[in-house]
């Protein structure tokens, strides 16, 4: 039986941003070309999206912001931001990245699906409600969580987003909003600068925003001792009925945008925690959605991993989680030990 979902469409391709630009079309090119292969044959449905309508993307973004990036359709290249590009497709591609999560939502809260695996372009989690940044153009998992909480009446949904990044538009898109648990492990100090240990919230979203500041050379064994000392005490707490994720694959080792040390064992150790919360609260409802990652092969074979791991067939992930995360993962207490002092004041697993 099929339990995993791969949302894949040409569109992605066509977002085109220019020669030297790290994210680039062949980050998906590389990957299409994995799901080709013979190690992952038979493990996954292909989901084609539709586009997200505008009120779906008005979810999260301004009208400005929404014809601001409409108007960019049909032209050679546009500048959102300095890092931000788009070109004569990119406008369509956007659209058709957030529905492809809402896509992806619709399999698994319908059962049709366990998990899925939007791999899609542009990424999202950098975009705020009113403008594009960071390689982002519609904040893709915001839009996503905010369309399962209207379309399926869902009051807990947990974003954990591994990306080397903190995720600043996601964070500020729920930043008062208790529906939504956020969760983010990412470089520090680093672009674009937010995500420190205070930023928890605010009014009714007080304490649903969790950040993990790290250092660099963090790997496998550090993020999994974070998730399980961290993120799963939470999460017991929190109950969520659907779990989502920003999947970010530059904070693999030799990523040349990153200092992180994460293997594609790793990637899929991750993957394995994050199943196991979504078993216990949310009846294995897992989606996760491509953001960075700018080493083809790292990107390739993280990706991999990830989807053996999703689809019951990655044999190596737990060793990581049951036997280096003691040998190796105490580089990762203290860090530990400062999230917990701020996050006890709200919730009482700590």
């Amino acid at each position: 039986m099929v339990i995993t979902g791969i949302v894949k469409d040409p569109i992605y391709i066509e977002h085109k941003t220019g020669p030297y630009h790290p994210e680039s079309p062949r980050r998906l090119e590389v990957l299409y070309e994995m799901l080709e292969g013979d190690e992952v044959a038979g493990l996954f449905e292909i989901l084609c999206p539709s586009k997200a309508t505008r009120e779906e993307v008005e979810y999260i973004h301004k009208p400005s912001y929404f014809d601001r990036v409409a108007a960019t359709a049909g032209l050679s290249y546009s500048y959102l931001d300095p890092d931000t590009q788009t070109s004569e497709k990119s406008f369509d591609a956007s659209l058709y990245a957030a529905g492809g999560i809402l896509l992806g939502i619709d399999k698994i809260m319908n059962r049709e699906l366990k998990n899925v695996f939007a791999l899609v372009r542009p990424p999202g989690h950098h975009a705020e409600a009113d403008r594009g940044m960071g390689f982002c153009l519609f904040n893709n998992i915001a839009i996503g969580a905010m369309y399962a909480i209207k379309k399926y009446s869902i009051d807990r949904i947990l974003i954990v987003d591994w990306d080397l990044h903190h995720g600043n538009g996601t964070q500020h898109s729920f930043y008062s909003d208790d529906r939504v648990l956020y969760f983010s492990t990412h470089q520090f100090p680093y672009y674009p600068g937010t995500g420190d240990f205070p930023e928890t919230g605010k009014g009714k979203g007080k304490g649903f925003t969790i950040n993990v500041p790290l250092s660099v050379g963090n790997g496998d064994a550090e993020y999994c001792r974070i998730f399980q000392k961290v993120l799963e005490p939470v999460a017991e707490l929190y109950r969520p009925q659907l779990v989502l994720v920003s999947a970010g694959f530059d904070i693999y080792f030799k990523d040349p945008l990153g200092g992180m040390k994460v293997t594609p064992e790793g990637f899929a150790a991750f993957s394995q925690i994050l199943q196991n919360i979504a078993e216990r609260s949310a009846d294995g409802k897992l989606l996760l959605t491509l953001e960075g990652g700018y080493h083809l092969g790292g990107l390739c074979d993280g990706v991999k991993a990830v989807i053996k791991q999703l689809a019951g067939e990655f044999k190596t992930g737990h060793l990581i989680v049951e036997k280096d995360i003691v040998e190796i993962g105490q580089k990762a207490d203290n860090t530990i030990e400062k999230t917990i002092s701020v996050q006890k004041e709200f919730w009482n697993c700590f």
